[in-house]
């Protein structure tokens, strides 16, 4: 079935049918690019885009903040895309009655200076600089929203944090709240090929390497030369200048990997923590007027939802949505096992495009009487609608139990399941956390039988009834470990009455991060937190029982009547994560039963 939003009656004028009344008034006029230089003399490069090119009149303007090339030089007579990472924005919004303007962040593209770091904060100081340029324009109507997708989503957040008085609204697409836990360091694992892939990727960009570039999709094509230079830059010297002072931008491996703890600081800046280049330290400084839609899906990543999520939940500021479907990082495929077509159908920038117009243009749009929250639920391939998250608020819970059973009542007696972690063991190449290194996919999880088939799993008898879960399953893990630390992969599946193994979710623990600690004021949860402080790290005792409660990634799925739960644990996913403990694959066992009691609570409608 396709993710139409005409399906489930979740909205009351469906997000395609207000694009359908805002067809496109006006052309896409000529870029004008010029240099913009910041407080500290450094010169960012901006283009902006006018409707019909029309700068005598006053538009509203949608900002977009990018690290991936706002524009590129051509081939001479190329007719091809030149600014693969931003043109669907142009594309929806300037017909549309706004002004667009993409920014190269410092340090990428035509700017000059240098990344000093992942989402640095001297570039979101710069954001403020640039919000200042746009409302002096004699084409700015004084607001100004912003969008974009992963890297471009969070700096919307940046932007809003800078408390500028014309940001009215951001839309942060596919975006974290926390850059260590949902993206880089899930449960405390480093994800090593994540920071291996997106430093070629910013090596092909920001060195200008084009037989790099050609090894990702987006960048490929060889009509697109280097960074297109601004107007005034005729033959190309500044932009070459640019590039070259972009050799000493920062390596993301040897970067991220100074923050092995969530609270580690850079050796020689103890304030730089990976708070600084995380959304939620910013959380006091974003004013509470700021209009908020989060979008998101299912496979986004390793945490991007929970990020999504998280904003939602933390953000005092009165109008706040989020939006999540059935879609991978980015919403470039429908990941649904069930879905019509690859291609998504649901209109993610027509419904942006509606959130913009109430709050940058003033149109009457009919979103005030939508529900804030909307969410595909998977097999069942229908648009949910809710008030608040989580969605539901009754619990279902399954225990693990003696012959590798998934049971509803908890066994009385206690008995272990042991298995040794397999380091060459991994989740394949068509996973979740392909699409945010930049790597396509596209059929996700198609060889899961095989690979779930060979793990340590417990299986419910078939369902009597189907059972529809929203939110994020919760595990509560006893285990002993052999080894005083471990990688644990817990894996949720649908095991279909034909025997079909599908893939549903997934959480990780690393095991020395298992204390739990409360959820802070600018970082809420519904889910198990951990601080994952360097001083909060224990060991775990050798063979002891120990608890590792911590959450699956949150999904809305449907189990057909018939068919059968089944939770895998693992304890490594070598084609992703980092070997824990190096050399040293632990016997882990999980506790059935009795006082060690391990169990599956799956969030359902009370």
């Amino acid at each position: 079935m396709p993710d139409r939003d005409d399906l489930g009656g979740a909205w009351r004028v469906p997000p395609s049918r207000y694009l359908a009344g805002r067809p496109a008034e006006f052309t896409v006029g000529a870029p004008r690019s010029v240099y913009v230089t910041m407080e500290d003399g450094c010169r960012i490069a901006v283009d902006v885009l006018l409707p019909n090119g029309d700068a005598s009149r006053r538009w509203p303007t949608v900002l977009i903040l990018t690290p991936y090339i706002r524009r590129f030089e051509l081939t001479p007579g190329a007719n091809v895309e030149a600014s693969p990472n931003t043109y669907r924005y142009r594309d929806m919004f300037v017909p549309r009655g706004y002004a667009v303007v993409v920014v190269d962040a410092r340090g990428t593209g035509a700017s000059f200076g240098t990344r000093d770091s992942f989402r640095s904060p001297r570039e979101r100081a710069d954001y403020k600089t640039i919000a200042d340029w746009i409302v002096s324009q004699p084409w700015s109507d004084g607001a100004i929203g912003a969008t974009g997708i992963s890297y471009l989503g969070a700096a919307c957040d940046f932007l809003a944090s800078t408390g500028h008085p014309a940001v009215k609204a951001i839309a942060p697409l596919f975006a974290v709240w926390d850059t260590w836990t949902d993206n880089y360091y899930p449960g405390g694992m480093l994800i090593k090929r994540l920071a291996l892939v997106y430093d070629e990727l910013m090596l092909a960009l920001d060195h200008d390497k084009r037989e790099l570039r050609s090894r990702f999709s987006y960048f490929a094509n060889p009509a697109l030369l280097g960074p297109m230079p601004v107007d005034d830059d005729t033959d190309g010297s500044l932009a070459r200048e640019a590039v070259k002072g972009h050799l000493a931008n920062f390596r993301m491996p040897d970067f991220i990997t100074e923050f092995k703890c969530r609270d580690d600081a850079l050796p020689y800046d103890p304030t730089f923590t990976s708070a600084s280049f995380s959304p939620y330290n910013y959380l006091d400084e974003m004013p509470k007027d700021v209009a908020v839609y989060a979008v998101s899906g299912w496979m986004d990543g390793a945490g991007y939802a929970n990020g999504t999520l998280s904003r939602f939940l933390t953000l005092p500021n009165t109008e706040r949505r989020v939006l999540l479907g059935p879609w991978d990082h980015g919403a470039r495929v429908n990941a649904s096992p069930w879905r019509g077509r690859q291609e998504p159908e649901f209109p993610v920038l027509g419904e942006i495009l509606r959130f913009f117009d109430r709050h940058l243009a003033g149109r009457s749009t009919g979103l005030e009487d939508e529900d804030p929250v909307h969410y595909f639920a998977v097999h069942a391939e229908e648009w949910r609608a809710a008030k608040a998250w989580p969605p539901v608020t009754g619990t279902r819970r399954f225990y693990t139990a003696p012959g590798r059973q998934l049971a509803a009542a908890q066994p009385n007696s206690g008995t272990a399941d042991e298995s040794r972690a397999d380091f060459t063991a991994g989740s394949g190449t068509q996973t979740r956390y392909e699409r945010i290194a930049g790597i396509d996919a596209t059929n996700y999880y198609n060889d899961w039988p095989e690979r779930e088939a060979k793990l340590l799993g417990f299986t419910t008898p078939p369902l009597d009834a189907p059972l529809e879960i929203a939110g994020h399953p919760v595990l509560s893990l006893w285990l002993s470990c052999s080894e005083p630390d471990a990688a644990v992969f817990a894996y949720l599946s649908e095991v279909e009455a034909d025997g079909t193994v599908r893939y549903v979710t997934e959480g990780v623990l690393r095991a020395i991060h298992r204390a739990e600690a409360p959820a802070p004021r600018h970082y809420r949860t519904t889910w198990p937190w951990r601080t994952f402080a360097r001083k909060d790290a224990r060991p775990m005792p050798a063979n002891e029982p120990q608890l590792l409660r911590f959450a699956l990634l949150p999904v809305a799925w449907c189990f057909a009547k018939g068919s059968r739960l089944r939770l895998s644990i693992a304890g490594a996913d070598a084609d992703h994560f980092v070997q824990t403990p190096h050399g040293r694959p632990p016997l882990l066992g999980v506790h059935s039963g009795a006082e060690t009691a391990s169990l599956l609570e799956l969030p359902v409608e009370a």
